[in-house]
């Protein structure tokens, strides 16, 4: 991209490397800002698949600096992402974010963080952990638990799936809710299992349960009740919350109510401001249908707010 000063990067955090990408708008003069992208859940290396890389020259084209990362174990970072907490995730984003403020032309007072997904839950703690973050953007990230969360998916997917009788869907989701119990009991994989198997692996499990394994079912049930209030209560820094009006896998009104809700609270200080954009007919990645990236009235939303916060 021309005019943009791009390179690999390792920082550390503690014993962890964190390999990423860090691109600076190379224009004569300093950024406008810097952003740390954390990406949503699994495996997510620097481009979050196919959705950072648009938002990255997007954010470069306004003048912000941008460093995203691979989550650990995937890419070039050490360690393993399942063996890890949400807080042992948040504070790899806040040594990312140490580590773009001491780029040259890096501006401190204006670099924040942006997390998708699951990486909204990431960012927020990370951001409520410091007093130093001028701002948060949380992208398609629900303000309920991640249980409640894969539940809608689920539920979601059950719906969208013709073949699927009202019968199998009610069984299949009532194996989960069972599953969650289980979670909170702290069963091992192997009474996980017995569970699918005895609720004879009902039609439409698959969406949830395809790829768990002991140590991901170990991370699910560690991450599973999860719930953002406590950290949204807690910011004291402008939050803007993004969401596709037709997000498959979040459930958009409850969390609007759940960001309200935090918002309003007594406790919360009157300068942690909370913006909404709800992007009517956009899915989990703000794209609208048969498109390959988000509009440009979405970028618009988000560099816009940006840029009133980094004068």
């Amino acid at each position: 991209m021309d005019g943009v000063d791009a390179r690999d990067v390792e920082f550390r955090n503690g014993p962890v490397r964190l390999a990423g990408s860090l691109a600076v708008p190379r224009s004569g003069a300093a950024a406008r800002a810097g952003v740390v992208l954390v990406g949503g859940s699994g495996p997510t290396d620097r481009h979050n698949d196919t959705f950072f890389p648009p938002l990255r020259r997007h954010l470069l084209e306004a003048g912000i600096a941008v460093l995203s990362y691979d989550k650990r174990g995937v890419g070039g970072s050490s360690g393993d992402w399942r063996a890890a907490t949400l807080t042992d995730l948040a504070t790899d984003a806040s040594a990312a974010l140490d580590f773009l403020r001491s780029r040259p032309g890096v501006p401190s007072a204006t670099a924040g963080f942006f997390g998708h997904s699951e990486g909204g839950w990431v960012v927020l703690r990370a951001a409520t952990a410091r007093d130093d973050i001028p701002w948060v953007v949380t992208n398609s990230c629900p303000a309920t638990t991640p249980a409640v969360q894969e539940r809608h998916a689920l539920a979601h997917h059950l719906r969208e799936t013709p073949a699927r009788s009202r019968a199998d869907a009610d069984r299949t989701l009532d194996l989960y809710d069972r599953l969650v119990e289980a979670g909170r009991r702290d069963a091992d994989f192997a009474t996980a299992m017995r569970l699918v198997d005895e609720a004879g692996r009902p039609p439409g499990l698959e969406f949830y349960w395809g790829e768990v394994d002991e140590s991901l079912w170990t991370f699910l049930k560690r991450k599973q009740d999860h719930d953002p209030a406590g950290d949204l209560r807690g910011l004291r820094c402008p939050h803007l919350a993004l969401f596709g009006g037709e997000d498959p896998l979040v459930p958009v009104a409850d969390s609007l109510r759940g960001l309200g809700a935090s918002a309003a609270h007594g406790s919360r200080p009157r300068r942690a401001t909370l913006t909404v954009e709800v992007l009517p007919g956009a899915d989990h990645r703000l794209r609208l249908p048969d498109a390959a990236e988000p509009p440009p009235e979405y970028f618009a939303a988000l560099t816009g707010w940006l840029h009133r916060r980094c004068p």
